[in-house]
């Protein structure tokens, strides 16, 4: 756990999509920890059954992958137990070193956001210094691109590294050039998504740390609706009119939305099958950039089932009868995954899902701490 910490804001600078490979590795050496109580049962057993599904949907996919590495039933089947195991471990930390990387986490995503604020205000000098010296030059526009990619890490993974931190006895006011830098660089490298996301986390944390109880199941209610109503929103809005005269980029969501709206209807309830996203090129460019709705392209009416209920599972475990900043800031990475996955990154991207678990762990670690903060 302490070497995940470590290594964390380097793999959110240098390269995002080894997360996948960090989780996976830290959930391997936690197998022996991979311990499920009863109050696990429904989350995992939900889980198990969409992953059941998806595999099942292999079977009539649209898309079939060239070699046995590119399968995602294969990367699912396996980062299931091992993400459930890094949790377990962190479960199972011991307690002095579970405040060490706690603290290591906080102090470095804290350098990490004041890193990004150089980099926002150089143009990615550091980062395009970096890779020079290694090497492996990189064209400016593409090197802010990898940054930007960084800040929506550092949006999501800000309020819990920020509380566990102060549960550890790190600084309280580490969470702020976490937020700032995100939002700044963001910003001013024309990422929408990551600005929005530090706002959302912060009115989600306030909501939860009020109403403990009643917001997280406002927000399982909100999450698991906006999964199931997805196609019916989308609808409304083509037929409102109110998608014309966007963006670039949003105006390239709503075509991909639209398009995928015509071939969900063709299979509404089993769905054309998993990853088969991918067949509809030159239509949809990898995913539709939007999870709920590639759930539906991708598993049909049953899939979504699954997924609206994983999100109102894990949502309404945050009930609280106290008030937690915790779990408010639980609540608040929760959401802003949601939020992310609806507008940006597809369902089964591996360095995305090991986020999720990245942020189960960090909370994982955190909550057996003394309430300090």
């Amino acid at each position: 756990m302490v070497g995940v910490a470590g290594l964390t804001p380097l793999f959110a600078w240098l390269g995002p999509l080894g997360f996948a490979a960090l989780m996976g590795l830290a959930g391997l050496l936690c197998l022996p920890a991979l311990r499920l109580s009863v109050r696990d049962m429904p989350l995992a057993v939900v889980l198990l059954l969409a992953l059941a599904w998806a595999g099942l949907s292999v079977l009539w996919t649209a898309h079939r992958p060239d070699e046995i590495e590119d399968s995602v039933a294969l990367k699912l089947a396996l980062q299931l137990p091992l993400y459930a195991a890094a949790w377990c471990g962190a479960r199972r930390a011991e307690p002095a070193l579970a405040r060490l990387a706690l603290r290591v986490l906080a102090w470095g995503l804290a350098a990490y956001g004041a890193l990004l604020l150089i980099e926002a205000f150089t143009g990615g000098g550091v980062y395009q210094t970096i890779r020079n010296l290694l090497h492996d030059p990189i064209r400016p526009d593409l090197g802010r691109k990898n940054l930007a990619q960084g800040s929506f890490v550092l949006a999501l993974l800000w309020p819990v590294a920020a509380v566990g931190g102060a549960r550890a006895g790190a600084p309280v006011w580490l969470a702020f050039p976490m937020a700032i830098g995100t939002a700044v660089l963001a910003q001013l490298f024309l990422s929408d998504a990551p600005v929005l996301a530090v706002g959302l986390a912060t009115g989600v944390g306030a909501l939860v740390w009020i109403w403990p109880r009643t917001a997280p199941r406002l927000l399982a209610l909100g999450a698991a609706g906006a999964v199931l109503v997805m196609p019916a929103l989308i609808l409304a809005v083509r037929l409102l009119g109110l998608g014309r005269h966007l963006p670039v980029s949003w105006d390239q969501r709503m075509g991909y939305w639209s398009y995928a709206m015509g071939r969900v209807a063709d299979h509404p309830l089993r769905g054309w099958g998993l990853d088969a996203s991918r067949a509809f090129s030159p239509h949809i460019q990898l995913h539709p950039h939007n999870g709920a709705l590639q759930i539906w392209l991708e598993l049909g009416a049953v899939g979504a089932v699954l997924a609206a209920l994983t999100w109102a599972l894990m949502f309404r475990g945050l009930m609280r009868d106290e008030r937690s900043l915790l779990t408010a800031a639980a609540s608040g990475s929760a959401a802003v995954y949601l939020f992310f996955g609806l507008v940006s990154f597809g369902v089964w991207q591996e360095w995305w899902l090991a986020l999720a678990a990245l942020v189960a762990v960090i909370v994982a670690l955190a909550a057996s701490r003394p309430e300090t903060a």
